[in-house]
Order: C-alpha cells, then structure tokens, then sequence
C-alpha cells in the first residue's frame, strides 16, 4: 500500500503515499514475489473477454505488466514490449485494455480491493474483541505485503503515473484502508487496553514498520512467514499495549 497526505493534520504525512519507504528504492528491484491471483470482479477498466482463452490472455497481461512495471518503470513499458511478453500482436491488447493509462489503474485498484475485501473478512473472522482484531490486521497485513511485492512496490511509486480521476480514487481506498486501523486502535483504547497519544500517529507508525517487511524478506530467509507474522504482531502490540 501507499501513503496519504491528510490536510486536517498539519505536518502529517501518512506512511502510505508519502515515499518514505525510501529503502524500497534500494532493495525493491530485487524482489522476488510469489505471483498473486488474479481478483475477480474487481476491475472496472479492462475488457474482459468471454471464453477461457480470453480469461487466460487477460491473466498473462496483467502478470506480464506487473514484471515489466516493476523492473523498469511504468513510464518506461511500452506496449510492444508488453504484447511479446504475452506472446500476442499489440494490436491484439486492445481486446483486453483500453489505454495504458487503464491498464496501471486496473492493477492497482485489484490491489487495494483485495487489500480492503481480505482485511475486512480477517477482521470479521476475528471476532468482536479489540485485541483479536488489532492482531488479525497485522497479521493480515504482514502476510498480504510479503505475498504480493510487486503489487506493492507499484503501488507505492508509481501512483503519480495515474491521471488526476485515478489517482483520486486510489488515494481514497487507501484512507479507507487507514482509517481501518485508526478505528481498531481507537476501540482498543477506548475498551482500557491501549495506552496512545495519537491513534491516527500511532496507525502510520505501526504501518510504516510493518510494511517495511516488504524490503528484506526473502523466501529463502531463515523466518517462515508465520514466524515473522507473529514477530511482528509482537513488536506492534508491544508498542501500544496498556501497561498495568
């Protein structure tokens, strides 16, 4: 996910849009993400073409974009480039997109909707005790940023390559995914259990370290991603628990 600049909170820059991850800029290129399943239902912008084959072509484009966004640049991808990765005519894209410009916001729209959708049904699988949820939206999160680098790191840096409208939208689905938190710290603070100066600080400084996992992990590191779900869900609780 990427940061949000909140204009009610002066100075405060949140962790999501702001590139203050500036570490992904040293490591990101070297990413080595599991492929992340194509969402359903999710897009609003790209064709999708009735029968199997269309299904599958659609699939390898976005894939293929997402490998090519991430290695070089969303400005730097062409088109032509693009269609020989899938192994199809340029001409033949144009079934499945309508403009590059779309093309960047459908993956990044079925990146927050599979964030946001996920989240809310970790948080709904919790349960209604504060603590349970709090942990379930870390755990979630940990676990969605270690699974899904590249949507990530595109997300990240290269929302300023969408147009004002889709970029709008974007920026909006990421306060709703922030508010998310701001809300669970809120409850636990209000049910005795937290102890915060500021849940909305507090939410971006827990963000901000729990997505820089995205720039060491590696799936043939010595932590499996359990345990460092469950280190992390530690260092995060232990930084707004109650004491007492």
């Amino acid at each position: 996910m990427t940061a949000t600049i909140d204009p009610s909170q002066a100075g405060v820059v949140s962790p999501l849009l702001n590139e203050h991850m500036f570490v992904y800029r040293l490591t990101a290129r070297g990413f080595a993400p599991q492929p992340a399943p194509r969402q359903e239902g999710t897009s609003s912008i790209m064709a999708r073409i009735t029968g199997s084959n269309g299904e599958r072509t659609a699939a390898a484009i976005r894939q293929a974009a997402l490998r090519l966004i991430h290695a070089q640049g969303f400005a730097a991808m062409n088109l032509r480039e693009l269609a020989a990765a899938v192994g199809i005519s340029p001409a033949s894209l144009y079934n499945h997109m309508t403009t590059k410009q779309s093309l960047l916001f459908d993956l990044m729209l079925e990146h927050m909707t599979a964030l946001l959708e996920q989240t809310d049904a970790a948080l709904a699988a919790a349960g209604p005790e504060p603590l349970a949820r709090l942990e379930a939206f870390i755990g979630h999160h940990v676990l969605y940023h270690l699974e899904r680098k590249r949507e990530v790191y595109i997300a990240n840096f290269e929302l300023r390559a969408l147009d004002q409208p889709n970029a709008a939208r974007i920026i909006g689905m990421r306060h709703d995914y922030e508010a998310r938190l701001i809300a669970l710290l809120e409850e636990g603070t209000a049910a005795g259990l937290l102890s915060l100066g500021d849940a909305r600080i507090s939410a971006y400084a827990m963000l901000a370290m729990l997505t820089g996992v995205c720039t060491w992990y590696r799936v043939d590191g010595r932590l499996t991603r359990q345990e460092i779900v469950a280190l992390h869900t530690r260092l995060a609780l232990e930084g707004v628990l109650r004491r007492g």
